[in-house]
């Protein structure tokens, strides 16, 4: 099977099981699961694009949570708020000189996946428990980066062309 139609078959195949698994048994958004899914595909792929994938995309969720707090503790003001994120932007730009993290899209998915995270669950960063939207964005994150890597390998498996057998 062509490389293509592998991972078509792969990544709808996994694609089912993601949605499924993140309503019912393991309750993240599961559209930041496919955030980092794609990243995963983005920065690269295999072992290396997998750690650096979610390096990126946990930095972006560290930075946004710090973003976060900040903006909690400056209260309502839309200046203030427009100030915290737009020195998390600065921040983002400025982490990317790494190696490990130089794909920038990849952290703003991060971050972005926090804001989102927060804004859908409703829950403040604050929130001391299981559902802190960091906790439940970086869930999804990593849970995301592990659907890439094996959708990945299954793609493989599924385009690799069987040895002849010698007799």
């Amino acid at each position: 099977m062509k490389k293509t139609d592998a991972l078509t078959v792969s990544i709808g195949v996994l694609a089912v099981v993601d949605t499924y698994v993140t309503a019912p048994v393991f309750p993240v958004p599961v559209w930041v699961t496919f955030i980092a899914w794609a990243s995963f595909f983005v920065v690269g792929g295999g072992p290396r694009g997998f750690v650096q994938s979610v390096a990126s995309n946990l930095t972006g969720l560290v930075i946004a949570s710090l973003s976060l707090l900040a903006i909690a503790n400056t209260g309502p003001a839309p200046l203030a708020a427009a100030i915290c994120v737009g020195v998390g932007s600065a921040a983002m730009v400025q982490v990317s000189k790494q190696k490990l993290l130089n794909v920038l899209p990849a952290v703003v998915w991060g971050f972005a996946s926090t804001v989102g995270t927060t804004v859908t669950t409703g829950k403040a960063i604050t929130t001391a428990s299981i559902q802190n939207p960091a906790l439940v964005a970086a869930a999804a994150l990593v849970t995301g980066a592990v659907f890439g890597i094996v959708s990945e390998a299954f793609g493989e498996a599924l385009s690799h062309k069987p040895q002849p057998q010698l007799n």
